[in-house]
């Protein structure tokens, strides 16, 4: 009877260690603070050979990287923000020579939401 309960637990053991392993690996994809700025460099030359689009250089691309990691940045609007004023909230940022001046944190002043038409 006793052994019976050793292997049930063993299985159990098993079962459940490898769940737990599998969460811990499950989402193994690296994000986008955790590129280094040379990286994203290398980033913006890779996605314009692959685009392989001429009016695409590797400037333009990381250019876009860029804006798109200050985006990240701002806090997560509780409604739909009209694109206006965040350029209106990034050119005061800039303009009081705050050191984290392009958004990449912190930002939590208010946004005026898009009216719903």
């Amino acid at each position: 009877m006793s052994t019976d309960f050793n292997w049930w637990l063993l299985v159990v053991g098993v079962v459940v260690g490898g769940a737990l392993t599998w969460l811990v690996l499950a989402d193994s994809r690296r994000r986008e603070d955790e590129l280094a700025e040379e990286e994203l460099t290398a980033e913006a030359g890779w996605i314009a050979r692959i685009l392989n689009d001429p009016a695409l250089d590797t400037d333009h691309v990381d250019r876009v990287l860029r804006a798109h990691r200050r985006y990240l940045g701002f806090t997560p609007p509780d409604t739909l923000v009209d694109p206006a004023s965040l350029d209106d909230l990034e050119q005061r940022h800039e303009a009081s020579g705050d050191p984290e001046a392009n958004g990449d944190r912190g930002v939590d002043e208010a946004r005026e939401p898009v009216a719903a038409n």
